[in-house]
């Protein structure tokens, strides 16, 4: 891991410690947690809004009864 200095208010050190004892965990825990959700690595970002789309796609009905036995009509559209 890469150590670094960051200069905080005592508001946000107060709030920050708060956070850190509440979750039992230590001060650099729950900072690079707020990294992770504040500045989100592309890839997974990615990954994310796949898995979103994936889940979105599955949610609803598509319209025809016998999709997996017809498939090859409904993608032509000859059935919807």
């Amino acid at each position: 891991m890469i150590r670094t200095q960051v200069s905080l208010t005592d508001e946000q050190m107060a709030r920050l410690r708060r956070e850190a004892h509440r979750r039992g965990v230590s001060l650099a825990a729950v900072v690079r947690d707020a990294v992770d959700r504040s500045v989100p690595d592309d890839e997974a970002a990615r990954v994310d809004r796949l898995e979103r789309a994936l889940r979105a796609a599955g949610s609803v009905a598509s319209g025809s009864g016998d999709v997996a036995g017809g498939h090859d009509d409904v993608l032509s559209g000859e059935r919807w």
